[in-house]
């Protein structure tokens, strides 16, 4: 099975069997046709699953991509492998969010915090009884340097390092907005901190960055989002999959 999470900057994809990975990796927009190859590489797959949060044109250029492969892409849902959907409308939560809540929730059964670190910072909070309570939406880090580039006549879009005490201009900047990520994974942690094995569980690619400044219990996950896919779809999981729409038809 191929999984596709077709996100704001890139499009991460895997090849599974059942509980084992095959292969992964991550293309820009542009290179959506190289999916042709890794499916090439890999003549036992026999569907694709994905979200999709990019927009129909790279929906279109992954479905030619990869066709006749059967292409589904998940929507949310009010249930799901164990995660139960507290969105006023379900339907409106992201599927890389939904997806991520439940990968997120097959890797910690208890209490959770699921920080998912991209173009957008997501920070969701997840209970032990596995109910998706809400969560936030801002600016990535990077997306936050530039806007303050883009917007002010006298910023330079900053290719600083983290300082606890910034003297210079370039790491002012990254190590304000830095600090914003972290402030805000932290506040909401604040929500779940005193129960019994709370956890934080941080993905996506500004990761790294953001884990060392976070004091709390942590655990980073590479591709949160297809891990949920993973267990929506029933790779390694004994599941049914509520949510995946089916697409066969390319454009």
């Amino acid at each position: 099975m191929l999984l596709l999470d077709a996100g704001n900057s890139r499009i991460k994809w895997a090849v599974v069997h059942g509980g084992a990975w095959l292969a992964q990796g991550a293309l820009t927009h542009d290179e959506a046709d190289r999916l042709r190859v890794e499916v090439a590489a890999h003549p036992g797959v026999a569907r694709a699953v994905g979200t999709n949060v990019a927009g129909p044109r790279v929906a279109a250029a992954i479905a030619a991509a990869i066709a006749p492969l059967p292409l589904e892409w998940l929507r949310s849902s009010e249930y799901a492998c164990g995660v139960h959907n507290g969105y006023a409308d379900p339907a409106q939560l992201g599927a890389d969010r939904w997806a991520a809540l439940i990968g997120a929730r097959s890797e910690h059964p208890g209490p959770c915090l699921v920080v998912t670190a991209g173009t957008a910072t997501t920070v969701d909070v997840l209970d032990a009884d596995g109910r998706f309570r809400g969560g936030l939406i801002l600016p990535g880090e990077e997306l936050m340097r530039r806007s303050l580039a883009g917007n002010t006549a006298d910023l330079p879009f900053a290719e600083g390092v983290y300082r606890d005490y910034p003297r210079a201009t370039d790491d002012a900047i990254v190590s304000g907005c830095l600090n914003a990520q972290a402030g805000a994974v932290e506040r909401m942690f604040r929500l779940i901190a005193d129960a019994p094995d709370a956890l934080c569980v941080l993905s996506g690619g500004g990761a790294a960055r953001l884990a060392p400044l976070l004091a709390l219990p942590l655990r980073p996950i590479e591709n949160l989002v297809l891990k949920g896919l993973a267990v929506l779809a029933g790779a390694g999981h004994a599941t049914d999959d509520p949510g995946l729409h089916s697409r066969r038809k390319t454009q």
